[in-house]
């Protein structure tokens, strides 16, 4: 199973330190940033599976940051760790699209807990929306649950191997976007080791066979940064 990648905004600068160690220490990918301005930035450069983060912060408060990141993601799990815990408080960060609170100070197993309930419930909201999505790419239809590749002009399919489904379903959530190499390989290897790097350019190239009946169907080596799914109408 990939580890999970957390980002953690939090100004204290020994309680980062604590509970980054901790939390590495439990197996889980651990990024941070001291401000909200920073934590902006960096969600969306790291796309952490969880956010947890501090209310009150310089430059830019939590409430402010998670208001801004709920404009373009409604999907990632976020838990705040505040000081304050008002009922006006509680109902501005869940109105904000908040999904947890912890008051601090809290004990380091509660907020491991804490995570891992996020996470499982994010899950399953991803797994049943998988089986229920089905993806349109030029003149191929996609299942991800039943990992079906339809070619509709004469009703062959093909039934893809379990990674190559995940492969493809990054591909076709990213809706014609880069996803990063990086990504993919933490994300279903949780390595993004040299061995691993092979193992998905091989993936890679038995989907492009499997989608060449249809030559306005590509899949592009970004090179240095990943891969993009093109479909031309």
């Amino acid at each position: 199973m990939p580890k999970i990648k957390i980002l953690l905004v939090e100004d204290e600068k020994t309680l980062v330190q604590i509970v980054s160690e901790t939390l590495r220490g439990q197996g889980f990918i651990v990024e941070t940033a001291a401000d909200g301005v920073e934590g902006l930035r960096r969600f969306f450069e790291v796309r952490p599976d969880v956010l947890v983060a501090d209310v009150m912060m310089p430059r830019m408060d939590g409430f402010e940051m998670v208001r801004r990141i709920r404009k373009t993601d409604d999907r990632t799990p976020v838990l705040f760790l505040t000081a304050k815990s008002t009922p006006d408080d509680v109902v501005t960060g869940f109105e904000l699209g908040a999904n947890d609170y912890l008051k601090k100070p809290f004990a380091l197993q509660e907020l491991i807990v804490r995570i891992k309930a996020l996470m499982g419930k994010a899950y399953m909201t991803e797994r049943q929306e998988a089986e229920q999505s089905e993806y349109r790419i030029g003149d191929y239809s996609f299942t991800p649950a039943s990992q079906a590749l339809d070619y509709l002009p004469d009703g062959e399919s093909v039934n893809l191997s379990h990674r190559e489904a995940e492969i493809l379903h990054h591909l076709c959530d990213a809706k014609g976007g880069i996803v990063p190499m990086q990504s993919l390989l933490l994300d279903l290897w949780g390595d993004d080791d040299f061995f691993n790097a092979r193992s998905l350019q091989v993936f890679i190239t038995r989907l492009r066979h499997s989608l060449s009946k249809d030559p306005h169907v590509r899949i592009v080596n970004v090179r240095g940064t990943g891969y993009k799914l093109i479909a031309e109408n």
